[in-house]
């Protein structure tokens, strides 16, 4: 799978949650990181992933429909946000990571043609294109879910509707949203349940948890902007870091120095545009042109996209739309604020 964002994991503490501690809350989700997670993780044991009869991928709306429908089951109100045009300075990382899965994409054929398991460079051949992307947002909105459109970064927009209070909480794998202001940040929601650990024939549970960036900050003993500091050390979606420096080295030289500018005048290796970086992190594009409410979904338009279209099984779609269109006429109780 891509790495994308910054790893923080080693600075912050996480809290393990249950699905059903988020019922009634909503959630921001980072839309491209989500395709990219159904991307990588629904595929056939060869690693292709799944397709329709023309060859178009469609495990991204595998997951779209089937995983999310389980989420709103439990109660979980979802927005989907969706990026726009990434900052100039995002240029290198974009074109480093089309190499990436490109020589990904090749390794795979290679495994493949040997006979051998290529699962794991399938998984970082994944790639998001705007068929997949048009896709997506026609199964959300089908779905009767809020679709964002970001003017910059997804992460950023998610992680302001969270700090305006307009949502609970940002849903994202990267650790970019606390880097943008998220004050509550929850992971694994698409990865919920067994996987298989790489390589391994050994399953483990993944279950979603929740990082809150005051008490993070404050275990730290630092600010927001020295997390955006160490963030930018380590190597972001903008940059690629210093030079031998991860999460536990950046913390000590932010304590030992107190801002990027001193730790950067001691050292030869520089940080081209830190200084954007960081003033982007801080006050990222984001918009107040959205709403958050969720419309009564359409079977119809579900399952003649899915099974007419997309090739998917009629019994299942058919049944999956059901579900949605009983939970939202349900009223039940941990849904009132739906209607």
């Amino acid at each position: 799978m891509t790495i994308m964002g910054v790893d923080l994991g080693e600075l912050l503490k996480r809290k393990q949650i249950e699905i059903k501690d988020l019922s009634g809350r909503w959630v921001a989700i980072d839309a491209f990181n989500t395709l990219y997670q159904f991307l990588s993780i629904i595929r056939q044991r060869d690693g292709t992933p799944l397709m329709d009869r023309q060859g178009r991928v469609t495990s991204h709306l595998s997951g779209l429909l089937y995983r999310t429908t389980n989420l709103i089951e439990a109660g979980v109100k979802v927005a989907f946000v969706f990026d726009g045009e990434a900052p100039t300075f995002k240029a290198v990382t974009l074109a480093e990571r089309s190499e990436i899965r490109d020589k990904a994409a090749w390794a795979w054929e290679e495994a493949r043609a040997a006979g051998e398991d290529g699962f794991k460079y399938a998984q970082a051949a994944s790639r998001i294109n705007s068929e997949i992307i048009e896709d997506g947002r026609r199964l959300i909105l089908a779905m009767g879910l809020p679709v964002i459109q970001a003017p910059s970064e997804g992460e950023a927009q998610a992680a302001y509707m969270a700090a305006r209070g307009d949502v609970d909480y940002a849903g994202s794998q990267d650790y970019d949203s606390l880097l943008f202001g998220a004050p509550l940040v929850v992971r694994n929601l698409a990865i919920t349940g067994k996987r298989k650990l790489p390589r391994k024939n050994i399953y483990v549970d993944v279950e979603p948890e929740v990082i809150n960036l005051e008490v993070g900050l404050a275990n730290l003993g630092i600010t927001h902007k020295q997390l955006v500091e160490i963030g930018i050390m380590c190597g972001t979606d903008f940059n690629s870091g210093l030079e031998r420096v991860g999460p536990k080295t950046a913390l000590k030289l932010i304590r030992e120095k107190g801002d990027l500018e001193s730790i950067l005048a001691d050292r030869d290796d520089k940080i081209e545009d830190f200084e954007k970086i960081r003033e982007f992190f801080l006050h990222p594009p984001v918009t107040d042109d959205y709403k958050i409410a969720l419309k009564k979904p359409v079977p119809e338009e579900i399952v003649s996209f899915l099974v007419d279209e997309r090739d998917f099984d009629p019994e299942r779609v058919e049944k999956t739309a059901k579900r949605l269109e009983e939970v939202y006429r349900s009223g039940q109780s941990t849904l009132d604020h739906w209607f």
